[in-house]
């Protein structure tokens, strides 16, 4: 408990992306418990969100890594000594957990299945301690919510998961509500799944949205929960709102506010064209957001987004009302060079390219 208070503002600096701050007092840690698994674990959670704006971005994952696997050391270090040590098996579960999500989002899937079960292993260990039980849901929650959900979404993973016991995903959710509110390590990763959960996984867009407003509240200058915070205002419509939260967003950006970058400036630029376009009917204004949520996608080579796409799709549209055939022609060829066959806006370029070439036979007939 004490060290839970000396951590309490770093914890806080971490979610706020003062990682400095936050760097600081995990030093501290460090320096007065060097061979505790505790100070890296949490300086590899600050690697760990520098990845979380961009998660294409893997300059972090090394780093991260490392201070995860030095993690895994000390407390190995504990476990082999005492097997009934409470925080031995808690950072070895949790360590391995986090090494197993970042797998998972370079499609490493054998090697996320491998630190997946190492981690559930440790857990059962962790059950045994009452003291822990908040933190220690949280591994539960999820497991016992994704090993259903990734059964049902990617049938060519079954394979690997029969290596793993079945969930419950009713369960999964309890859990998780249970760390939201009993937990302190482990509470905002709990929020930040619920979040999405309910978002998009539970069809209960309200609940996720709660979410969303607090974490955003609570940590304002958190470019992942700014932007998905303007990404519920958007699915639900308020565009007063989203319009204060999308500004704010690009400041940012032009600040060079720590991790504030090209993705969260696509989302916000394009919420903004489509709020010039649809509520203020300022096509001029709107084109200028949509050209800036494109100019972000090819920074980043994400060319197959759909914001990257309807952004070109609004940019076409707006031209061709214009009597900008050419230009229009741009907007949909790119369309055409990046869509899947598919998609709504790829049948739309090919439907205006029909439109185009009769206009440059009526063009060639005039001259």
């Amino acid at each position: 408990m004490t060290i839970q208070i000396e951590c309490t503002s770093g914890v806080n600096d971490l979610y706020n992306f003062k990682f400095d701050r936050a760097a600081s007092q995990f030093n501290w840690l460090r320096k007065h418990y060097p061979r505790h698994p505790l100070p890296y674990f949490l300086l590899g959670l600050i690697e760990w969100w520098k990845i979380q704006p961009n998660t294409s971005n893997t300059q972090y994952d090394d780093k991260f890594l490392a201070y995860m696997d030095t993690a895994i050391y000390f407390a190995e270090e504990i476990f082999e000594k005492d097997e009934n040590n409470p925080e031995a098996p808690f950072f070895l579960a949790g360590a391995y957990g986090f090494k197993g999500r970042l797998y998972s989002d370079r499609k490493s899937w054998t090697k996320a299945a491998f630190a997946g079960k190492k981690s559930l292993n440790y857990l059962e260990y962790s059950k045994q301690h009452s003291d822990l039980s908040p933190e220690i849901l949280f591994g539960d929650g999820i497991f016992n919510y994704y090993s259903v959900w990734i059964r049902d979404n990617y049938p060519m993973l079954k394979p690997i998961l029969l290596f793993f016991d079945k969930g419950d995903k009713e369960l999964g959710l309890e859990q998780l509500e249970t760390v939201v509110k009993e937990a302190f390590y482990t509470k905002v990763e709990a929020q930040n799944f619920l979040m999405r959960i309910y978002s998009f996984e539970e069809n209960q867009p309200h609940k996720g949205f709660r979410i969303a407003e607090y974490l955003h509240t609570s940590f304002p200058d958190n470019p992942y929960f700014h932007r998905y915070y303007a990404r519920m205002l958007y699915s639900m419509g308020r565009y007063n709102d989203l319009q204060v939260v999308s500004e704010d967003i690009l400041n940012k950006i032009e600040k060079k506010m720590v991790g504030y970058e090209e993705k969260s400036g696509r989302y916000a630029s394009y919420y903004l064209g489509h709020i010039y376009r649809v509520k203020y009917k300022d096509e001029d204004k709107a084109a200028v957001f949509f050209e800036k949520a494109v100019a972000y996608s090819e920074t980043i080579g994400e060319e197959e987004s759909g914001y990257y796409l309807y952004s070109l799709g609004h940019l076409g549209k707006i031209a061709y009302a214009n009597e900008k055939m050419d230009l229009a022609m741009g907007y949909y060829d790119k369309i055409l060079d990046n869509a899947d066959k598919k998609h709504p806006t790829y049948k739309e370029a090919k439907s205006f390219k029909k439109t185009y070439r009769k206009y440059l036979k009526s063009e060639n007939r005039k001259s």
